[in-house]
C-alpha cells in the first residue's frame, strides 16, 4: 500500500542555501537535499484502485504558476520539547488556493480532510534529546532566513516509503500548474 502526499519542490539553489543552515543541533537528523519540499497535502496510506483515483482526479487541480518565499524557521510542536525544525513561507494566497484546488478532488473521491490546520513549511531537521537551548541558540542566529522569490511550474504526487534511514519519496506523478 502506498504512503502518498502531494508537494512542490525546490530549486537546487536554495536547496544548497538550506544545507548551509545545516549544523549546531546535536541529535538533529538532518533531511538529505533530494528530500527537501513543500508538501501541500499529506494523504497517507491507499490501496491500488484509489491509487489511481488520486492520479486521475488531482489533473484537475490547476491555477496559474506563482512564486513563494522561504522566510523565518521555527520548530514542532511550538510548545514543549522540540521535535523538528522548519523553514517557514512568506503568506501565500496562491498556495492556498492551490491546496483548496487540491483537497476538493481529492474529497470528491472519498479521501478525507486533513485534520491538522495546513502550516506550509519545509521540515530541515528531525530531533531527538536535543537541549532546548541548541534549537533556541539556532532559531535565534537564523531567526532573519529569508531567500529570493521562486516559481512554482507544478507540483507533484509523490510515495514514501519508511526505513529505517528514513523515508524514500518517489515522484508517482508530475502535474503542471497552467
Amino acid at each position: 500500500m502506498p504512503r502518498l502526499f502531494i508537494a512542490l519542490d525546490l530549486p537546487d539553489t536554495i536547496k544548497k542555501n538550506l544545507e548551509s543552515m545545516f549544523f549546531g543541533i546535536p541529535g538533529a537528523r538532518w533531511v538529505a537535499l533530494d528530500q527537501l519540499h513543500l508538501t501541500v497535502r499529506f494523504i497517507g496510506d491507499v490501496d491500488g484502485a484509489l491509487f489511481l483515483d488520486i492520479k486521475n482526479a488531482l489533473a484537475g487541480a490547476s491555477i496559474s504558476p506563482f512564486d513563494i518565499q522561504l522566510k523565518g524557521v521555527g520548530h514542532f510542536p511550538p510548545r514543549g520539547a522540540p521535535r523538528v525544525i522548519w523553514v517557514g513561507l512568506e503568506k501565500s494566497e496562491p498556495l492556498q488556493l492551490l491546496r483548496k484546488k487540491i483537497d476538493g478532488p481529492l474529497f470528491k473521491i472519498g479521501v478525507p480532510p486533513e485534520r491538522r490546520k495546513f502550516s506550509p513549511h519545509i521540515t530541515l531537521a528531525r530531533l531527538k534529546n536535543t537541549p532546548p537551548q541548541k534549537v533556541a541558540n539556532f532559531l535565534s542566529g537564523n531567526g532573519l532566513f529569508s531567500q529570493e522569490p521562486f516559481q512554482i511550474d507544478d507540483f507533484k504526487l509523490y510515495s514514501s516509503t519508511l526505513t529505517p534511514k528514513g523515508a524514500i519519496h518517489k515522484v508517482e506523478r508530475v502535474y503542471p500548474l497552467t
